[in-house]
């Protein structure tokens, strides 16, 4: 039989397995001796504005991984791996919302322990419909609610890509994802936001950690993983003697700007209604970013001698991903210090302290994103107010007795705890995945591949033809 042939029967077998999966998945859940799946209240209205500004972050949180991220990384590439770069974001909204549906719902947000949930809860989207489910959004479909968290889960992994652009397998890249999804973030994410979670503050966790929209979950996990996942694959060929100049800044602009308007639902929509907490969060979220770009731009001024349009984007990106944990919690002022804090702390690391320890990540994203949100999350701890979010002065019990969150020393040990936790979780299991993979089926393209570029022997296209 062809090798084509081979593939296609491999494929086909695939498919077939998945049908027969879901053909079999309420009779396996029926058979399960174990606890149900929670059952939501029919009562509870439904607010069709909540559901609409929902319904309308979600889609604007898909927006950030393509069209948004998709243009920005491809144009930071070089030509000849642009179109393998934008296909590392694009695939992962077919394969995490696969994911998503099957058993990541409900081991992120189903009922369980302190560190994940049942997957058979809700398993293939069972019990997760059109009434409210209380313990996470009182006046929105609970369907709304899983579509919404299920665009974070897909952003997450994309994020990690851009450490590892330009020279890594591409089967092998699906693998590692598949693999960090289950093993990293659906945990974290139940950690931190599902019910009863270790770290979640409002819903029964021990340990009272602060993070509106995925500081830990999403920027400091994806920001970790990304340096770990370069230092393993090694530094692209020529790296650094060879100048690697991004191929289309223009493209890089455009995606930015839309990562911009799509953080608004990322942040904003985190609040889960549409009344004046997702209001605060908005402003909050674009004046970090403005006080970063403004911060991160006027550094590169003063250091370089000139400043570039790309360092202002990068600068607003940095803004964006350091506020994101405390969008829901802090005053606009001292967002806007947030943000310039931000743009000085991560031009340093992408320029200073990636230089001094020689590692290749492609784009920057443990620069960005990682040391970004960590600088948020910390800074949070003596920031958070309970004047713009009033729930945390009073949510939290402690003995029976209502704790405050609000910022001071007592609440940076409770940031830092997370911190500390996501970065120890992201680091081993990467690494660990990394080196299984590696194993498997090998993490990098040979030398001859990585010359002629990804795009033609990973997937066979060109961006541009003549």
């Amino acid at each position: 039989m062809t090798t084509p042939a081979r593939i296609g029967c491999r494929l086909l077998s695939v498919c077939l397995l998945l049908v027969l999966i879901i053909g079999l998945g309420n009779t396996v859940v029926a058979a399960a001796q174990l606890e149900p799946a929670p059952t939501t209240n029919s009562v509870l209205p439904v607010n069709s504005g909540d559901n609409a500004w929902l319904l309308a972050s979600t889609a604007l949180v898909l927006m950030m991984t393509a069209p948004g991220l998709v243009l920005f990384y491809g144009g930071l590439v070089r030509s000849k791996n642009v179109l393998s770069t934008m296909m590392h974001s694009l695939i992962l909204m077919a394969v995490i919302s696969t994911l998503w549906m099957v058993f990541g719902y409900s081991v992120a947000f189903g009922s369980g322990n302190a560190f994940f949930g049942n997957p058979l809860t809700h398993l293939f989207l069972k019990g997760v419909g059109g009434a409210p489910n209380p313990a996470y959004a009182a006046t929105v479909p609970a369907e709304s609610f899983m579509l919404f968290q299920m665009m974070f889960a897909i952003i997450t992994p994309a994020l990690i890509s851009g450490a590892v652009a330009e020279r890594v397998r591409f089967k092998a890249y699906l693998l590692f994802i598949v693999l960090w999804t289950v093993i990293v973030y659906l945990p974290l994410c139940h950690m931190m936001w599902g019910q009863g979670g270790l770290f979640n503050w409002a819903s029964g966790g021990k340990i009272p950690v602060l993070d509106f929209a995925g500081g830990t979950v999403v920027h400091i996990s994806s920001g970790v993983s990304a340096l770990v996942f370069a230092l393993v694959i090694g530094r692209r060929d020529g790296f650094p003697r060879e100048p690697m100049v991004p191929h289309n800044v223009v493209l890089s602009l455009v995606g930015a700007g839309l990562l911009w308007v799509g953080w608004f639902g990322f942040n904003a929509g985190s609040a889960l209604n549409a009344g004046t907490l997702a209001t605060s969060a908005f402003a909050a979220t674009h004046f970090s970013a403005a006080a970063a770009a403004l911060s991160w731009t006027g550094t590169e001024w003063f250091l370089k001698g000139k400043p570039s349009v790309l360092g202002a984007a990068s600068g607003m990106v940095a803004g964006l991903a350091t506020i994101t944990p405390a969008s829901g919690f802090v005053t606009v002022p001292a967002a806007f210090g947030i943000g310039l804090v931000a743009g000085v702390v991560c031009y340093l690391a992408v320029t200073k302290l990636k230089a001094a320890f020689g590692y290749d990540d492609s784009l920057d994203v443990f620069g960005v994103h990682g040391v970004g949100s960590t600088v948020g999350m910390l800074m949070l701890g003596f920031l958070a107010s309970a004047e713009v979010n009033p729930l945390i002065g009073t949510t939290f019990q402690k003995n029976g007795a209502s704790v405050s969150l609000a910022g001071g020393m007592h609440q940076f040990w409770n940031q830092l705890a997370g911190v500390g936790a996501t970065v120890t979780l992201a680091a081993i299991a990467t690494f660990l995945i990394l080196k299984l993979v590696d194993t498997a089926i090998g993490l990098r393209v040979d030398q001859e591949d990585e010359s002629v570029g990804l795009d033609l022997s990973q997937h066979g296209e060109r961006a541009y033809n003549e």
